[in-house]
């Protein structure tokens, strides 16, 4: 099974190929684009590791947009006791979702 670690917003994904997962909103791309993802920390293919130092050079990961969205709202509730004092306010973080189409590294020639 080949896998490989990106990194996007901030944060660190590891992902396969046909899989889909949710990151941090992305602009959306226009019809028929694909999203490419070249911070690859580290691929493996089963019989071979790559690691980067940070990142490995000439490998990108693809991916096909799917939604944009936001997620579930997440409830922030401020209290001081015997004091009358409340804040509640909520945040729904935005994410956009992605199917990985494929791995691709790109070969020396000489």
């Amino acid at each position: 099974m080949t896998f490989a670690i990106i990194e996007t917003g901030g944060k660190q994904y590891k992902v396969a190929e046909g899989e889909t997962l949710k990151v941090e909103k992305l602009p959306a791309p226009e019809k028929g684009q694909t999203i490419t993802f070249d911070k690859v920390l580290l691929i493996d293919d089963g019989k071979e590791t790559k690691i980067g130092d940070p990142y490995l050079a000439g490998v990108t990961v693809t991916a096909d947009w799917l939604q944009t969205g936001r997620s579930k709202k997440v409830t922030v509730l401020k209290f001081k006791n015997k004091i009358r004092y409340k804040k509640v306010y909520g945040h729904r973080q935005p994410f956009t979702e992605v199917k990985i189409a494929g791995l691709k590294t790109k070969t020396a020639k000489n």
